[in-house]
């Protein structure tokens, strides 16, 4: 099947040639590293861990309405494609935004991808969502569709993957792609921050797509992820519990606050102009030994003196996100535990973040 077919749903013959996808120029920096590669074997060689996302999933958005269909659900403006740096081409590139309710409170977090149009088909977005929800972020695409005419299916045919370096410095610059896959496969750097490397959609085994490639193990993804305060899917932002600007949404480059209206705008419109946000969702690294069944989702964050500092969200082992009153983090925190009493957690602010919130 053509790329073209693959990536648009489009039937087979009937998209042109396969596209040869461009990947963009990257600024020459390492990503943060936090270990994220301790199953690759250096002996190898290896430069970059491709993680498997498995409960990531992709919607198709297309049809000539898509853009202004989109706009006005999203927190952000669309990531339309454009020419790679020192390139006439256009490549495919990546967003990241969320879909509130009228309450203003987050529903789906979302990858967007906006693909490279071509004269003969139409404008076409991939959504990348939390699996669990996609038959949700569908029906609730489709029930604000009207009379647009946009086509909103599920894109079984492309894989998630996160692809991070195994070492911080070893590869600065582009990420490349084995020639083989240029035309049947999306490359673009994670948009939420450089320290989450690279997304790649592709139908075949990422490893084997990335020179210097290796299989990474999934819970290094999520710790890694954590260490670095990002939120991702359900667990980590509750749908239609959290606020987009209480989970960093500004720091992860997922909303505008200049584009035209969306559902949900009002009150975060008004919360950010007010410039008044009390609580953030911060990393948080536990000391000490750790309930067996790990730590609740809700718990009571609390200070020394037992005040309440906020609510732990979600995490992995040790390591994990909280919503914490910001003048409370300083201090010492625990959670009570029905097994083991208490458990001390340090709440940290990610160097990645802007200065004047550190």
């Amino acid at each position: 099947m053509a790329a073209a077919a693959l990536l648009r749903g489009a039937a087979p013959g009937c998209g042109g040639p396969a596209w040869s996808w461009r990947l963009r120029a990257a600024p020459r920096r390492h990503l943060a590293h936090s270990g994220c590669c301790k199953g690759a074997d250096s002996a190898s060689g290896a430069t970059w861990a491709c993680f498997l996302l498995g409960e990531r999933a992709l919607l198709r958005v297309r049809g000539p309405d898509s853009a202004p269909f989109l706009l006005g659900l999203l927190t952000n403006e669309l990531p339309l494609p454009g020419p790679a740096a020192g390139e006439a081409s256009t490549s495919a590139r990546a967003g990241y935004a969320h879909f509130l309710n009228v309450q203003g409170r987050t529903l789906y977090d979302v990858i967007l991808y906006g693909l490279p149009e071509r004269s003969s088909e139409q404008p076409t977005f991939l959504l990348e969502c939390d699996s669990s929800v996609l038959d949700a972020l569908q029906r609730h695409l489709l029930l604000h569709r009207i009379r647009r005419k946009v086509t909103v299916e599920p894109c079984p045919e492309l894989r998630v993957w996160a692809v991070l370096p195994c070492a911080p410095g070893e590869a600065g610059g582009a990420l490349p792609l084995r020639k083989k896959a240029e035309c049947d496969a999306i490359l673009t750097r994670d948009p939420r921050t450089a320290c989450m490397g690279w997304r790649l959609l592709s139908q075949d085994e990422g490893a084997a797509l990335v020179p210097g490639g290796c299989l990474g193990d999934l819970q290094d993804y999520h710790r890694h992820r954590y260490q670095q305060g990002v939120p991702e899917g359900v667990h980590d932002l509750p749908p239609g519990v959290a606020l987009p600007l209480e989970s960093n949404l500004a720091f992860m480059n997922g909303i505008s606050f200049t584009k035209g209206c969306y559902v949900g705008q009002e009150l975060t419109a008004r919360t950010h102009h007010m410039g008044v946000i009390r609580k953030r969702l911060f990393p948080v690294q536990f000391s000490g030994a750790v309930p067996g069944g790990g730590i609740a989702p809700g718990a009571s964050v609390l200070t020394e003196s037992g005040q309440a500092a906020g609510k732990y969200r979600a995490g992995l082992g040790d390591v994990g996100l909280a919503l914490l009153r910001a003048e409370k983090i300083k201090g010492p925190l625990h959670i009570r535990t029905s097994e083991s009493g208490l458990v001390a957690l340090t709440a940290s602010v990610p160097d990645w973040w802007p200065t004047a919130t550190k």
